[in-house]
């Protein structure tokens, strides 16, 4: 994902600001985002005993949910998609905040926020921080 530059100097004469939040639907969707992706049709770890009080940081949540045939073609185009859109919104915004949910937001929604603020990361071109608003419940 390249945004627009002259020169090598960003043309907007800022970096898009992205905020990526995992959350759990059960306590609400979060408040001004632009961008909402649902991920509970992925396998839910919390039904596995030994994964239930982990979270999405946890490698054994992380191996669980790659393990599910589901996952690498939804990150897939989940990648293509935002590859598409930053540059779009960044060429009249300051910032862009996605969410990512699941039931509680422990698991899933975490385990996608991060590789999602890894994807965006390794583009360069955006300042993203990533906020886990339900892993404390």
């Amino acid at each position: 994902m390249v945004l627009p530059q002259e020169h090598g100097v960003s043309i907007l004469g800022r970096q898009l600001a992205v905020e990526v939040v995992a959350f759990g639907f059960k306590h609400g969707v979060p408040a001004g985002l632009d961008l909402l992706f649902d991920v509970r049709f992925l396998r839910n770890p919390n039904y596995e005993p030994e994964l239930e009080p982990l979270t999405g940081f946890d490698p054994a949540v992380a191996a669980y949910i790659a393990a599910d045939p589901s996952t690498a073609p939804f990150l897939e185009r989940l990648f293509d998609l935002i590859d598409f859109l930053v540059p779009r919104y960044a060429e009249d915004r300051d910032g862009l905040k996605i969410g990512v949910g699941c039931t509680g937001g422990q698991h899933r929604s975490v385990y996608i926020a991060r590789r999602l603020t890894t994807h965006l990361e390794s583009a360069g071109d955006v300042r993203v921080r990533l906020e886990t608003r339900d892993t404390a419940k």
